[in-house]
């Protein structure tokens, strides 16, 4: 075994880098790891950031409070925002931003199953190149194969939660005085497709928070599989 050892690396100092990856992926240590294992380790990765980082916007306030991912008003309804601050309705401007948040947290409470199927059923075409990727590539996979699918899921949830939480009957009235003030433009924006992409947007956010931390935290890795797979992209 010695001499064989010893003739391979006799070899490999007259061969050029290209000839010389070829030889080391063909090695047995590097056929060690599949595809299919970097892929279950992906998506161990992915259901990580769901158990550690979605979970945190189904709580009251995981929108609203959180710099990352807090919905603010489309630009179409700014105006009303400050309008309204201007004449004295401040707090009714408030309660409009902080209902499509909660409206947003209650929909991700309801969702999470379907992005946990999601990544169930997600097929990695090149895993090792995404797990070799930026600290973000698979959350961007993620969402690339995802996002159009999960969205008609996630519309009528937020719709629903519209309703559950009040702010159906909340930016009615708000529109309403907005659209009473003389010398304005009526509004009628489509909040549920506003809030539902930007619910989506703040969940593929959280996930990839996590993914950063797997990638560049080797405590953040939990499991055997992770520590095992990332280990790969520290090389």
């Amino acid at each position: 075994m010695t001499k064989r050892i010893f003739s391979l690396i006799i070899v490999l100092q007259f061969l050029g880098c290209g000839e010389l990856q070829d030889i080391v992926n063909q090695l047995p240590q590097s056929r060690t790891i599949g595809n299919a294992e970097i892929a279950n380790g992906l998506k161990e990765a992915l259901n990580q950031g769901i158990t550690k980082q979605v979970s945190k916007l189904t709580k009251e306030d995981g929108f609203f409070k959180n710099e990352l991912v807090r919905i603010v008003l489309p630009e179409e309804l700014q105006k009303v925002d400050k309008t309204l601050r201007d004449i004295g309705l401040g707090s009714l401007a408030d309660e409009g931003l902080k209902i499509l948040n909660r409206a947003a947290e209650d929909a991700v409470s309801e969702a999470t199953p379907i992005f946990v199927n999601a990544i169930k059923g997600i097929t990695f075409s090149d895993a090792k190149n995404i797990l070799l990727g930026g600290n973000d590539a698979a959350t961007q996979y993620l969402s690339n194969a995802t996002k159009t699918e999960l969205y008609n899921k996630f519309n009528p949830i937020i719709n629903n939660s519209f309703k559950k939480v009040g702010a159906d009957k909340i930016w009615n009235n708000l529109i309403t005085k907005y659209n009473s003030i003389p010398l304005t433009n009526d509004v009628n924006p489509d909040l549920t497709d506003y809030v539902t992409q930007e619910a989506l947007s703040g969940v593929y956010t959280m996930i990839a928070v996590e993914e950063k931390e797997i990638r560049t935290k080797i405590s953040s890795r939990s499991t055997d599989l992770l520590r095992k797979i990332f280990a790969i992209q520290d090389k």
